[in-house]
């Protein structure tokens, strides 16, 4: 008999709008992590929650902020609005915006 994996698939991806269950921030998606990958000194101080650590984690671009976040996936849902967030490193990541979320052009080297 083979072994058989555990693979989580992350609910969001790269582009899509979510919403911060506990802290009430929407973002944008900028980086898929399958499962934590930061210090256990960051989680102890920063994971109050005390999320899983084998399930997915996002980077994400906070709207009207400057700064990002990384996002354990239970606390993350899909954003209700439509609208576009404001934040200034958005062009370092996407090229547009459209039907409700961000699209990454390909870039070739």
């Amino acid at each position: 008999m083979g072994t058989v994996t555990n693979i989580t698939r992350a609910r969001f991806a790269v582009g899509d709008l979510v919403h911060h269950r506990l802290f009430d921030y929407r973002g944008v998606i900028v980086d898929v992590d399958p499962s934590f990958q930061s210090t256990d000194d960051w989680y102890d101080a920063v994971a109050r929650s005390r999320p899983p650590k084998d399930k997915p984690w996002y980077h994400v671009l906070v709207h009207e902020a400057v700064h990002t976040t990384y996002v354990a996936e239970q606390n993350l849902e899909p954003d209700e609005s439509v609208a576009p967030i404001r934040h200034p490193m958005l062009e370092n990541f996407f090229s547009r915006f459209e039907s409700g979320r961000y699209v990454r052009e390909k870039r070739v080297n």
